[in-house]
């Protein structure tokens, strides 16, 4: 955890690195938590095959986290990822299918797969194991990372849901009384949809998931007292800018970041400037290299 300030009339901004995990991604999280589990149910051997459908952080960390344990991965992505990611995937021994028409036909084609050749599917969507796993780990550590051991409110987009729902259950059940805030980007005119980042509003430029196709973030969000949980929808280009501005400060991360970030600035500004706010910064910025947030690097050199 570090305390971060990009605007010095909010203050500090506390934010897990979560890209300097193995992979580069907070995934890596769920990834081995979901898969070392299986393996002690009898689910998993040496030599398996395990297949996803996800947009590619999930994958790339499922891909990592399988070659440590000596299984093999296929990986379902959209057609509209970065090719980065279907890099990353292969590099560490994983297969990857491209799938066009939305998440919702990538998730399918994984499902059908896996039913069909007996595969082991992770569900990051719905697998309880994925929440879990902030619960159990993320969660705690963030806490013990913490000067005064309490937060008040947690921030972070949610694509499967599973971080911004474990770090509220480790930080409740410590006895913190946080706010759980979801940041939703938000497309401006200028922009049009993308499969691979469709996010609850449909933003094309920073990584989500359709509305409703998380069971694991509506079944929460079902359950969740008034109060708890609150929705706060983020433009995309304030989004991009932040991930920019954090780039200057010396952080090498992906859009998904601004997007925590510019949520996390518009929560301390309602709950005061002592507000104890916490975010993460899910992922590095290597696997956007041809997203439209390097767009005005490219071709300089």
């Amino acid at each position: 955890m570090v305390p971060v300030t990009l605007d010095a009339g909010v203050g500090e901004i506390w934010c897990k690195l979560e890209f300097m995990n193995p992979s580069g991604s907070t995934k890596d999280r769920i990834a081995r938590h979901i898969l070392e589990k299986a393996w002690r149910r009898g689910e998993l051997k040496e030599g398996d095959t395990v297949v996803e459908a996800s947009s590619g952080s999930t994958s790339i960390a499922l891909a990592l986290a399988c070659a440590q344990m000596g299984l093999k991965f296929v990986a379902f992505i959209p057609k509209a990822a970065t090719a980065e990611r279907g890099l990353m995937i292969r590099a560490y021994g994983g297969e990857v299918r491209r799938i066009g028409g939305g998440m919702q036909c990538v998730l399918d084609a994984a499902v059908s797969a896996a039913d069909e050749h007996g595969w082991f599917a992770a569900r990051q969507f719905e697998n309880p194991d994925n929440a879990e796993a902030h619960r159990l780990a993320t969660g705690p550590e963030i806490l013990s990372q913490m000067e005064c051991g309490c937060v008040d409110a947690v921030v972070s987009g949610v694509g499967t849901g599973g971080t911004l729902r474990g770090l509220w259950e480790a930080f409740a059940e410590a006895g913190c009384d946080a706010l759980a805030v979801a940041a939703i980007p938000c497309e401006g005119d200028a922009f049009g949809h993308n499969a691979e980042c469709c996010s609850l509003a449909f933003s094309k430029e920073v990584p989500g998931v359709v509305e409703c196709l998380s069971k694991l973030y509506e079944d929460w969000k079902g359950e969740c007292a008034d109060g708890v949980l609150e929705e706060m929808m983020i433009d995309e280009g304030d989004c991009l800018r932040l991930t920019k501005e954090l780039w200057g400060l010396g952080f090498p991360v992906g859009p998904s970041s601004g997007l925590n970030y510019a949520a996390a600035i518009a929560t301390k500004r309602r709950l005061g400037v002592d507000a104890r706010v916490v975010t993460v910064f899910p992922d590095r910025m290597e696997r956007y290299f041809s997203h439209n947030v390097f767009a005005d690097l490219r071709g300089e050199d």
